[in-house]
């Protein structure tokens, strides 16, 4: 049944994103409710300045004014604290917001995309790299899982325009 995320099994396009809260910057909380009536682009990644987040974040502030001239939302979101996003926003001058994904039973937990993973023989809990573009009422149109970085946010762009 399309619409419900089950325990074990990763966000499609149709589900319904849960509206758990999220840290933002200033101290404050957002979820997909203060959305509401607009398209929104959620991107998960998995460390602040590192190589390809630091692309993809970059990457989504330069369109940032092309989302927004198309009713559409960007965040990006980790599991790095508060205090790390505002670093990570003012070395590479970001201009898309980032929120603080809680440590266990938060949003990426829910859409099944903070998952296991391994290197170099360890294992360990990560984000897996995913973008969701959600339409106004909430749902998932559009998945993207294990994002390669390069072109992607063009892509999205793309994709957010056609909705």
């Amino acid at each position: 049944m399309m619409g419900d995320i089950k325990p074990g099994q990763t966000i499609e396009a149709g589900d319904t994103i849960p509206d758990i809260g999220l840290e933002t910057t200033d101290g404050g909380t957002v979820g997909i409710s203060d959305f509401a009536g607009q398209k929104v682009v959620l991107f998960f990644y998995p460390k602040d300045n590192t190589p390809g987040c630091t692309s993809q974040a970059k990457d989504f502030s330069a369109l940032k004014d092309q989302f927004a001239a198309s009713n559409t939302a960007v965040l990006g979101i980790s599991k790095d604290s508060a205090k790390k996003h505002l670093n990570f926003i003012a070395k590479h001058g970001l201009t898309v917001p980032l929120a603080t994904d809680a440590e266990n039973g938060g949003l990426s937990d829910a859409l099944g995309i903070w998952t296991e993973k391994q290197m170099y023989g360890k294992t360990y809990m990560g984000m897996v790299r995913t973008t969701v573009l959600v339409d106004a009422g909430g749902k998932a149109a559009q998945v993207w899982h294990k994002v390669k970085v390069k072109g992607h946010a063009e892509e999205v762009l793309a994709a957010a325009r056609a909705l």
